[in-house]
């Protein structure tokens, strides 16, 4: 028997990366799925966003572990289109055990020079869109009766600055915040919440061309180029962790092993938060 059998959880930014990798995670432990994504390109994304043909493939690998997928192109800044989805799945699958608000962008910029309109971008889908995410998902999973899992994304970003970073920094630290208060509205309903904090995960956020630019500052750069600037940042000799240890995270917290952990913000971080790192040979 799965870990999570017979649970059904909600994952924003299923399409690809860490969200893809939670969907089948989750469905190999037994979960039914409801599967979000957008399908357009957001404007001041450093990566280019998901296609309905990456969630497409999400759906896929779900239904190759025997588990239901409910999946829909919906932007996490729509809340109505949220409800409308929490509606119709909960409605189909029965019930809802966690939700994973996963959904998120990265862009750049001096915080004081800083476009108005990339400032607002950031915050509305990662920080305002996982307050949706919530909004819309958490009243089914009261009404259901059956206590959950709330799982927010929030990044090493979330705990301490990065430079370029002011509003990804701002929503991240807000993103545990929002947990906090969460972890003491939803204690009477049996609903637990709790953050994690990834440093940087193998997925297009980071391994995209554009991305690899941005971070290493040079042209057309490698995956090699990107980890000798990101393995420093790191108490372990890696360049950053895999998706697939983020989702093992999620498991955990949505499992019934984690029954008492509530309130935390989980590092995933190689050891990137930790001071004073004895530098790699």
């Amino acid at each position: 028997m799965g870990r999570v059998e017979g649970k059904v959880a909600f994952i924003t930014g299923a399409a690809r990366g860490q969200g893809r990798s939670h969907a089948v995670r989750l469905a190999e432990e037994g979960a039914d799925i409801i599967a979000i994504d957008i399908d357009r390109q957001v404007k001041s994304s450093i990566v280019p966003t998901a296609t309905a043909e990456d969630l497409a493939e999400t759906v896929k690998l779900v239904e190759d572990y025997g588990r239901r997928i409910i999946s829909r192109t919906v932007d996490v800044r729509d809340l109505p289109g949220l409800q409308a989805v929490i509606a119709d799945a909960v409605g189909e699958l029965g019930r809802l055990d966690i939700i994973c608000a996963n959904a998120g962008i990265a862009s750049s910029g001096g915080t004081i020079e800083m476009d108005e309109s990339i400032w607002q971008e950031m915050i509305d889908i990662n920080l305002t869109g996982v307050w949706k995410t919530v909004r819309a998902s958490v009243p089914a999973m009261i009404q259901a009766g059956n206590g959950g899992a709330v799982i927010l994304t929030s990044s090493v970003a979330g705990v301490e600055a990065y430079p370029s970073l002011g509003h990804y920094v701002a929503a991240k630290h807000g993103v545990i915040g929002l947990m906090r208060t969460l972890t003491i509205e939803l204690a009477p309903y049996g609903i637990r919440a709790n953050a994690i904090c990834p440093t940087s995960v193998d997925t297009p956020m980071v391994m995209h061309p554009r991305a690899r630019s941005f971070l290493t500052g040079i042209e057309n750069a490698t995956w090699e180029d990107v980890g000798a600037v990101l393995q420093p940042m790191h108490a372990l000799e890696v360049p950053g962790v895999h998706a697939e240890d983020i989702s093992n995270i999620v498991l955990f917290l949505a499992s019934d092993e984690a029954r008492y952990i509530t309130g935390t913000a989980q590092l995933v971080d190689a050891g990137a938060t930790s001071p004073f790192k004895i530098p790699h040979a």
